[in-house]
């Protein structure tokens, strides 16, 4: 029993030994590199402060170029991050870790390629979103159509782009579609042509009309003085021979527009009731045998003489 507890008596005093060598030796390092340490201390809050200043000196230098606020934001930050990024990097390396500074580099650059597989798609609608911001293909209050969705821009993001129909009914479009997909921005054109069509009787006086026409929309509000009234007669129809009427208008605006066609249809209607000119019904003639046909109760009456088992000729 004495020889084990001095075994376990000079186990332990080793172990004591090797941990108070360990601690002398962290505490000479840390005393040599104090002075170090309180360099690497200041330049953190140096970088520190530094970064808050030229954050908000890049969100100002944004704001007078970039309209788009989540754009300034994300600037200022980024900026401001990379500062105190750089702060960090320069403390490590007075330091004199590094090593550390590799291992850190290193492991960033995985964990953002892993992040950038995962997240790809989030990514493309970041990236696009800054495209928009730098080219404004479209603005907030403007009227667009992508992908057979059409409204007004409410917002846009970093993500997604908000829209609102005609329903009331908001919708967030990811940017990348925004970029990649055919988009049509109405607002983006000040002058459009309204097309209206519409038809008249086969008995009407065709010069006559396009006369009417003309003149029932030369005082359409909105219209584009330096352009004519145009109308052209397209096609022989079922029922009418159709025509349309093309009219230039400003456009201020979606409501403009619907209410300049609406005017359109007004003017062209209360135009033919004025001269007599008549937009017809459809109409269907049905044509009973082979030539020239015959008349329908005519008609009528064979099938039932042939049903009956009557004939023209008694025996």
């Amino acid at each position: 029993m004495f020889v084990k507890g001095v075994i376990v008596e000079k186990s332990i005093s080793h172990a004591w030994n090797l941990i108070s060598n360990k601690l002398v030796d962290w505490y000479e390092v840390a005393i040599q590199n104090l002075p170090n340490f309180i360099v690497a201390i200041g330049v953190v809050c140096v970088f520190g402060y530094l970064a808050g200043w030229i954050g908000r000196g890049t969100q100002t230098l944004l704001s007078k170029n970039v309209k788009n606020r989540s754009l300034v934001s994300l600037g200022g930050t980024i900026i401001k991050l990379a500062t105190v990024l750089l702060g960090i990097f320069i403390s490590l390396g007075i330091l004199h870790l590094d090593k550390t500074v590799t291992s850190l580099l290193a492991g960033a650059g995985v964990i953002g390629l892993a992040l950038g597989f995962a997240f790809q798609d989030i990514a493309a609608n970041f990236v696009s979103g800054i495209l928009i911001a730098f080219r404004e293909p479209y603005r907030i209050g403007d009227l667009v159509e992508v992908e057979g969705y059409i409204g007004e821009v409410k917002a846009i993001d970093l993500r997604t782009t908000q829209i609102e129909t005609f329903q009331g009914i908001e919708i967030f479009i990811p940017n990348q579609m925004m970029i990649t997909k055919p988009l049509q921005n109405i607002s983006g054109t000040p002058r459009r042509r309204v097309d209206l069509k519409v038809g008249v009787s086969y008995a009407e006086n065709l010069r006559k009309v396009t006369e009417v026409i003309r003149e029932a929309l030369l005082g359409i509000e909105h219209r584009i003085k330096e352009r004519e009234v145009e109308v052209f007669f397209e096609e022989f129809g079922g029922s009418s021979i159709n025509c349309e009427a093309r009219v230039w208008v400003n456009y201020p605006n979606h409501f403009a527009f619907l209410e300049t066609r609406h005017e359109i249809v007004i003017r062209i209607k209360e135009a033919f009731d004025n001269n007599g000119i008549t937009i017809p019904f459809p109409i269907r003639t049905l044509d009973f045998g082979i030539k020239g046909g015959e008349k329908l109760h005519e008609s009528l009456m064979v099938a039932y003489k042939e049903k009956e088992g009557f004939s023209e000729h008694p025996q």
